[in-house]
């Protein structure tokens, strides 16, 4: 019995070892085949754009094809569904963004769950929003808008990308920790938003700051100041609204993720490669060229990320009571 016991222990830890040298070898041997980048959102906005860029640059480190495929639709939940359900090999990968989550809140009934399914892979960057007015409100500064806002209860309108979306979610955050009643009005897409924004129909947009620079610099819209912790090297000369209103942080941010099985041999790798991408002059100079600021680290530090958001936007929808649209 004795000879069977140590025999079986020995075949169990052959199979082990085995399989671990199987893992290493498909590490480093990753990818025999080209790859998916899934993005959750339509070709052009942030989503794409980062994937587009991190793809490229892990096409040309890895020598096999990275290939964004955009599977837009409710909130990008139809994206991130087809990568939850992806053999997890490393040839599926997700752009991971803010609006997964917010999701995990916003959706009472998911096929999946965000954290349990999606193994965090790496941070790419951060991005700044940047609260608008329209020249005719009367505040330079966040805090004289506070003030005009707490004077005109119920009569400046906040436009945003839509119910859910990252301004939508920055503006009920500023709501709650100011003390302001805002009223939401909703649009599809930042454009239109910001259209209404110039013409006057809202006051009050916070924005995604692509797009954006033309309108503060020609003047037509006043920029206050930027949604992230720290000053913005897009927008430098504006302070952060945390100066202002103590505690406050809505930046966007990207990253990747995987299939929850996907080998940690495999995980790492694409760790590396990311890490370096971000860290390399010309990668952070196209980075920065939409706002971004990098986002390093290894995949616990992304992960700490997801978990830290998925809490704090939970508590904003379930105060403010949004509904998907």
């Amino acid at each position: 019995m004795q000879l069977l016991r140590r025999q079986f222990l020995k075949l169990a830890g052959a199979v082990a070892t085995a399989g671990a040298f199987s893992n290493q070898a498909m590490a480093e041997d990753y990818p025999t085949r080209p790859v998916r980048i899934v993005a959750g959102f339509a070709a052009g906005g942030g989503v794409d754009i980062t994937a587009r860029l991190i793809g490229q640059w892990l096409s040309e480190r890895l020598g096999q094809s990275f290939v964004i495929e955009n599977r837009p639709g409710a909130g990008g939940n139809i994206g991130t569904e087809a990568v939850v359900k992806a053999t997890p090999d490393g040839t599926t990968l997700l752009l991971a963004t803010v609006p997964n989550a917010v999701n995990a809140t916003l959706y009472e009934k998911l096929n999946f769950n965000f954290i349990r399914d999606i193994a965090a892979v790496a941070g790419i960057i951060r991005v700044p929003m940047v609260m608008l007015l329209n020249p005719s409100v009367p505040a330079s500064s966040v805090a004289e808008f506070i003030s005009y806002a707490k004077a005109n209860p119920d009569k400046v309108n906040m436009a945003s990308a839509g119910n859910g979306s990252a301004p939508h979610l920055a503006g009920e955050l500023f709501k709650m920790m100011a003390g302001v009643n805002l009223v939401h009005v909703p649009y599809r897409g930042q454009g239109p938003a910001l259209s209404d924004l110039l013409g006057g129909q809202v006051q009050v947009l916070f924005a995604a700051t692509p797009g954006t620079t033309d309108y503060i610099t020609t003047g037509k819209l006043r920029a206050l100041a930027v949604t992230s912790a720290a000053r913005a090297h897009v927008l430098p000369d504006l302070p952060t609204i945390g100066t202002f209103v103590p505690g406050y942080e809505a930046s966007q941010w990207y990253g990747i993720g995987a299939p929850k099985a996907t080998p940690a041999d495999i995980i790492d790798k694409l760790n590396r490669e990311i890490n370096a991408g971000i860290a390399d002059p010309g990668m952070k100079a196209r980075f920065a060229a939409i706002g971004g600021e990098p986002l390093p680290g290894p995949p616990a530090v992304f992960a700490k990320l997801i978990a830290e958001e998925t809490e704090k936007w939970g508590q904003v929808i379930r105060a403010a009571g949004i509904k998907p649209e």
